[in-house]
């Protein structure tokens, strides 16, 4: 286990900060790269000729690949660290983006989607592995907020520049140059980061009995799946709106100019980013109540999308400000699953179990962008150009299955999570109640 080596750099200072600012901008541009079709959807299906459904599979596709490739990738970054992972992630977007901006025709374009989600599926919880090792357990929910929330920033560069970009160069010469800052980010991961502070042989080994064994344990710990629900609940509206069906909701649906709605775009990092230190020091103050704070946060997105799709005919700008900032919050709250996991699961299965967890918000967000683009289709077959308010409103109110699932979920393995604390680590629920950071005390290192 981590104590048991030998400790070469500080943790929590200087050089973690320098590894994690490098980690984080890689992360901002695999959001960057992600969010691409924010603000190109109405582009992409007059380029491709495609309808609602066609144009949904190239974002839900791309998040299957993403949300599918988790657990492999986890076991992937336990053996190889983040560093290789990062640069492997890097180079796969790198390529994908150069395929996207040359593809012709709808097929060529959904295969270089599918290689772009391939490759951000490496990049996000290598980051959060470096934040796992580099900084304290006091440190790290703050640290990890900063991680989910800057990295957000990606969406605002697809909302603001990409848009500017794409009206200024077109289609080729906008993606093409987004794919060049995957050169520059490749240099610097190689350069600056380095997986632990701790003295490393290397590769672990990989015993396939172990293993299995490990992925099993991993899953069948309340823990973990308390984790993975949290993920499941609380990002994926923001995520909807932010990767494909909020642009076309505010322009087709709601009237708004491009501009505006490319600035409402924006809100949403500007809340989070505003919100997540925050959620970061309330949770790590109060570990215990972690996952009621998750089901609050997404009572409030709840209930102001009701205000949002009850409201007759046009919401009023301010409004869609508000549900704006409000949908936000889900990004902070989704960071909590990875919190959980850090609670629940040794440093050296946190690869596997950060994999398991993000599965969840990834796999809502592109059922929820699948069922949005089935209802638009069935009620207006006219296309994305017929499209008004009241098919927006009918088609995003599919939210709220999601939203009930994943409450219903996280409270039953709350239950499930704090009995196995009781049974596993006796004394444990009492540190966190006392807004003690509990860590799990670790396995043999190398056992898989």
């Amino acid at each position: 286990m981590p104590g048991e080596w030998e400790q070469l750099h500080d943790v929590g200072r200087r050089r973690a900060w320098v590894i994690w600012s490098v980690a984080v901008t890689a992360y901002v541009l695999a959001v960057l790269n992600r969010s691409s079709l924010g603000v190109a959807g109405l582009l992409a299906a007059e380029r491709f000729d495609i309808r609602a459904t066609q144009l949904a599979s190239f974002t839900a596709l791309q998040l299957l690949v993403y949300a599918g490739l988790q657990v492999p990738v986890g076991v992937l970054l336990d053996r190889y660290g983040s560093r290789a992972m990062l640069a492997s992630g890097l180079g796969l977007m790198t390529g994908a983006q150069v395929a996207f901006a040359y593809a012709g025709d709808f097929p060529s374009a959904l295969l270089a989607r599918v290689a772009l989600g391939a490759g951000d599926a490496m990049i996000f919880i290598s980051v959060m592995r470096l934040v796992a090792g580099w900084f304290t357990p006091r440190q790290a929910p703050v640290v990890a907020q900063l991680t989910g929330q800057v990295g957000q920033l990606g969406g605002v560069l697809a909302a603001a520049p990409l848009s500017l970009i794409l009206q200024g160069l077109g289609w080729t010469r906008a993606f093409a140059a987004v794919s060049s800052l995957g050169v520059v980010m490749f240099v610097a991961v190689l350069l600056a980061v380095k997986d632990s502070p701790y003295r490393s042989d290397g590769p672990s080994r990989v015993n396939v009995a172990a293993l299995t064994r490990s992925l099993r344990l991993i899953w069948q710990n309340p823990g973990t799946r308390l984790g993975l629900w949290s993920h499941f609940t609380a990002p994926f509206s923001v995520t909807v709106f932010t990767l494909l069906w909020g642009y076309p909701f505010l322009v087709n649906g709601e009237g708004l100019s491009s501009s505006v709605a490319s600035t409402l775009l924006m809100t949403t990092v500007g809340a989070a980013l505003v919100t997540g230190p925050l959620l970061g020091r309330l949770v790590a103050r109060r570990p215990f109540y972690r996952s009621y704070t998750v089901v609050a946060i997404v009572a409030v997105i709840a209930l102001t999308w009701a205000v949002v799709l009850l409201w007759p005919g046009r919401a009023p700008l301010w409004l869609l400000v508000v549900l704006a900032c409000a949908i936000a919050l889900g990004g902070p709250a989704s960071m909590v699953g990875f919190d959980l996991a850090r609670s629940f699961q040794p440093v050296e299965a946190l690869g596997r179990a950060n994999g398991v967890v993000n599965v969840g918000g990834f796999l809502a967000s592109l059922l929820t962008m699948a069922a949005v683009g089935l209802v638009l289709d069935v009620r207006e077959p006219g296309g994305a150009a017929a499209y008004d308010v009241g098919d927006f409103k009918v088609a995003l109110s599919v939210q709220y299955l999601f939203w009930g699932l994943g409450a219903v979920q996280i409270l039953r393995y709350r239950r499930k999570a704090i009995a196995h604390l009781h049974r596993e680590h006796p004394g444990a629920v009492e540190s966190l109640k006392r807004g003690e950071p509990f860590v799990h005390p670790g396995v043999e290192h190398g056992a898989v």
